[in-house]
Order: structure tokens, then C-alpha cells, then sequence
């Protein structure tokens, strides 16, 4: 899967020409505020984790960490990382630019109430030099997010 996917994606909400692709890099949280000129909070990083033979996918603000036993609570085991691989295998995107949209049929996506402190968020679109500007309602909406979260330790700095 590619930017160009994503894109295609948001074609149907009318949002396709939304989608910002940078020339440098936003394939980490810092690169991305750079890119789009925002605070590292309001990045919307999307984390990817072991599932059994599967992952669930995680929308969190970028400036905050898992807290692994809020996590363990909430999903009932380990906060474990997929290595690259594994994560391009099972969302067709690369690190760097895994997105909540477009994804395998199948796929969980949730989302972290550390998001909610921002009018907008940008999430990665598919490619390691891309995002989109979403209010909370349309990330809740074009990520298909099956429930809202709290998994992560509050942020201490938000640059």
C-alpha cells in the first residue's frame, strides 16, 4: 500500500487533494511536527502491536509513551512492539508511514485519549513523507476506531 492508496481511500469523503505529502521526511514524530509545522502532541502516531497471530493498531498523540499496565488492563497482554517487518506484512505499510486508513480487511484500530487535547491531528497517510490534517470526529470516523482508549502515560513536554 502507498500514499497513493490513501489518497484514493479519502477520495470517497471528498478529502483526497487533502492529503499533504512533504519533499523531507515525516516518518518519526519530531520529522513530522517539523513537516507540518505543528506541535508533537497533535502528530498522531500509529503504533503497532502483537495480537496473537495478528496486531492491533494504536492512534496516540505523539507526545506521550504507552503506560504497559494501563495497557495490559485495557487489551489483556503485554504491550509488545511488531518488529518492521511483521508490520508491513499485516498493514501494508512501512514504518514510518502506518496509518489507520485504508488497512486489511479485519484490522482493530483504537485510539488513545491523549489525541483528544487537540482540535486537529495529523496522521501519517502511507508513505514516510505524509500526513492529514483530521478534527477527532474524522479521525473517529475515516479510521473505522473501535473504541477510545486510555493506555498512555500523560505527556511531560509538549514541544
Amino acid at each position: 500500500m502507498s500514499v497513493e492508496t490513501v489518497k484514493k481511500y479519502f477520495e470517497r469523503f471528498g478529502r483526497g487533494c487533502d492529503v499533504l505529502e512533504f519533499d523531507e521526511s515525516s516518518a518519526t514524530v519530531e520529522l513530522a511536527a517539523k513537516a507540518v509545522g505543528v506541535y508533537y502532541g497533535q502528530i498522531a502516531k500509529t503504533l503497532c502491536f502483537k495480537s496473537g497471530e495478528g496486531c492491533i493498531l494504536l492512534v496516540a498523540a505523539g507526545d506521550v509513551k504507552i503506560d504497559n499496565t494501563k495497557f495490559k488492563a485495557e487489551f489483556g497482554f503485554k504491550a509488545s512492539m511488531l518488529p518492521p517487518d511483521d508490520v508491513k506484512r499485516l498493514t501494508g505499510y512501512a514504518v514510518g508511514g502506518v496509518c489507520p486508513f485504508a488497512l486489511p480487511e479485519g484490522s482493530k484500530v483504537y485510539a488513545d485519549i491523549s489525541l483528544k487535547k487537540f482540535d486537529v491531528v495529523y496522521p501519517a497517510c502511507g508513505s514516510s513523507n505524509s500526513a492529514i490534517g483530521l478534527s477527532i470526529n474524522e479521525l473517529n470516523e475515516y479510521a473505522s476506531i473501535q473504541s477510545w482508549v486510555d493506555v498512555c502515560k500523560p505527556y511531560t513536554n509538549n514541544i
